[in-house]
């Protein structure tokens, strides 16, 4: 047990690193290739491929077994590295980072997936501090080492990391996991919906990273065309069944909920304390180390409670409360960059207590055919939410202001300062009402036993 979780903690933490380890090479790597204007492409093509896959995985883990999934997901994403490596061009590498998405959507649900089969919830508890750490390190080692590579070797070296890591992931993986395998299942794939899926992922990934509200339409009509196919469909991708069931629909209700409210105003947070605080780099990033300490102390502490006490309910209710008044303090927080960084500790303890807890109740909710499903819903609709809210709070932040929510603190007179000093506040404390439903919808939790054992003992 302790290889497997080893290679499935070492798979989670690629996928987690990789999408913070990119930020400061992204400016190196444009300078190189030609095109600072197509940076923001790098990001949409790995982000939107990633979320475009996870529920395709979730349902692909489901009907053909999670363990392939899995190794399929680490190939790509580990040749997805390698190409980056190699491009010589921008468009080559915005095309590799969509190779390496592809792969990247993967690890993180195969992973949670297959530690929902081979642990109970009843135990998996303890290990949500592991799962938590590794966002923990991506968070903060992310830039860390990217900065590096950026001011030592240069910036391809950064994905010299992947290989050995993945290629140690994927034999521990391959040796050490031993999974039933699923019924056979002779109803074709609903490609329909994954279509439709992706064409909704698309368009609030595409709103989120431009702005344009044209890209709402297009979201629109790839939610309706996948609420269509999913009634037709004779194995939908993601079931409409499954949310008739509250211990199932308030999970992922929930996630999407933190996604929205809590990346929308992170995301924001360091170009708030640079521009109107005049802060440094450094400090803006500390501020985002107390927050992510938060989640990790909770995750770990509720985790292991959990598991003793075989109670789960309380602390999502705790948590979108704690999150709530922290994201609410973050808005009367003033020019205080200490005040600011209590509120966002709140925010980060009350953060640690939902997010893993919520995939914990989406897995026991199902029954062991809807596992990988019950996973990659959780993770999906969180992605879609944080999508859709740096899209929401970025464009509230530009109205307000007068100016790009995305813009640079070198050289800016004093008056833009101000402008968005008095926008920002009141934008990111609008985040917490939302975080206040998700308090009245964690109190509608069902409160479900934890089975005790894992899928794996009763397929034995």
């Amino acid at each position: 047990m302790g290889l497997v979780l080893s290679g499935l903690i070492l798979a989670m933490l690629l996928g987690a690193l990789d999408q913070t380890i990119m930020a400061p090479a992204l400016p190196a790597v444009a300078g190189s290739l030609g095109g600072l204007d197509q940076m923001p492409a790098v990001v949409t093509a790995y982000l939107a491929a990633a979320t475009v896959v996870m529920p395709v995985y979730g349902k692909l883990g489901d009907r053909y077994g999670r363990k392939p999934t899995m190794q399929v997901a680490i190939v790509i994403f580990v040749t997805g590295a390698v190409l980056c490596a190699l491009a010589t061009s921008m468009p080559q590498f915005i095309a590799f980072r969509a190779v390496q998405g592809l792969g990247g959507g993967g690890l993180m649900i195969g992973a949670q997936a297959i530690m929902g089969e081979i642990v109970s919830p009843r135990e998996r508890g303890r290990y949500l501090g592991f799962i938590g750490a590794a966002y923990v390190v991506a968070a903060v080692g992310g830039p860390l080492v990217g900065g590096f590579f950026i001011d030592s070797l240069g910036w391809r070296w950064i994905f010299a990391i992947y290989p050995p890591l993945g290629l140690l992931a994927l034999v521990v993986l391959s040796v050490t996991l031993r999974l039933p395998r699923p019924r056979n299942h002779r109803v074709p794939f609903d490609v329909v919906g994954a279509l439709t899926l992706a064409v909704a992922v698309v368009g609030v990934v595409m709103v989120g990273q431009t702005g344009e509200p044209v890209y709402l339409l297009v979201a629109s009509a790839g939610v309706v065309a996948w609420l269509v196919s999913a009634r037709f469909a004779k194995d939908p991708i993601l079931p409409l069944r499954l949310f008739r069931d509250r211990a199932f629909a308030v999970p992922v209700a929930i996630s999407l909920l933190i996604g929205f409210a809590l990346f929308g105003t992170i995301t924001y947070m360091p170009a708030y304390l640079q521009i109107a605080l005049r802060t440094s780099a450094t400090q803006a990033g500390l501020l985002v180390t107390a927050l992510m300490g938060g989640v990790l102390v909770t995750t770990i502490v509720s985790g292991r409670l959990i598991t003793r006490t075989g109670v789960y309910k309380p602390y999502p209710v705790a948590g979108t409360a704690a999150a709530a008044v922290g994201l609410a303090l973050v808005g009367v927080a003033g020019a205080s960059p200490l005040a600011l960084a209590g509120a966002m500790l709140l925010t980060g303890l009350g953060v640690g207590l939902v997010m893993q807890v919520m995939v914990l109740a989406a897995q026991n909710a199902v029954e062991h055919a809807d596992l990988g499903t019950a996973t990659s819903s959780v993770t999906f609709l969180r992605q879609i939410g944080a999508s859709a809210g740096v899209a929401l709070v970025g464009a509230l932040i530009t109205l307000r202001s007068g100016i790009s929510a995305t813009a640079t603190p070198a050289e800016l007179p004093d008056s833009v300062r101000d402008a968005f000093a008095a926008a920002a506040p009141p934008v990111f404390a609008a985040m917490a009402p939302l975080l206040a439903v998700a308090f009245f919808l964690a109190l509608a939790l069902p409160a479900r036993p934890l089975r005790t054992r894992a899928h794996v003992e009763e397929s034995s």
